[in-house]
């Protein structure tokens, strides 16, 4: 198994954070087949994110998107490409948001 873990800061507030992370749920949903939650809450939300061979969070808050996940076996070896899927998806999202909440 490998673990993923991916921290990205930002300056955009809850309310556009909570946005773009909506945005990544539903992307991942489509392109990956995911299955994905999203729980809001007053200072924090979390998407919970699963599909065969990966399960998820990804904690949003006002000024970072946190993300770790578990790959099982077979996709702990395509890791690095995982990731950088991951990371293109979220740099693409976030300079997209004005800044403020």
């Amino acid at each position: 198994m490998a673990d993923l873990h991916i921290l990205r800061e930002h300056t955009l507030g809850l309310a556009r954070a909570r946005k773009i992370a909506f945005d990544w749920a539903e992307q991942v949903e489509k392109d990956f087949d995911m299955q994905c939650t999203y729980e809001e809450g007053r200072t924090a939300d979390v998407v919970r994110f699963t599909r065969s061979g990966v399960q998820g969070e990804l904690h949003i808050t006002k000024d970072k998107f946190e993300l770790d996940a578990r790959l099982g076996f077979l996709l702990g070896a395509f890791k690095g490409r995982i990731e950088a899927e991951i990371v293109g998806m979220l740099d693409a999202l976030v300079p997209h948001a004005p800044p403020g909440e």
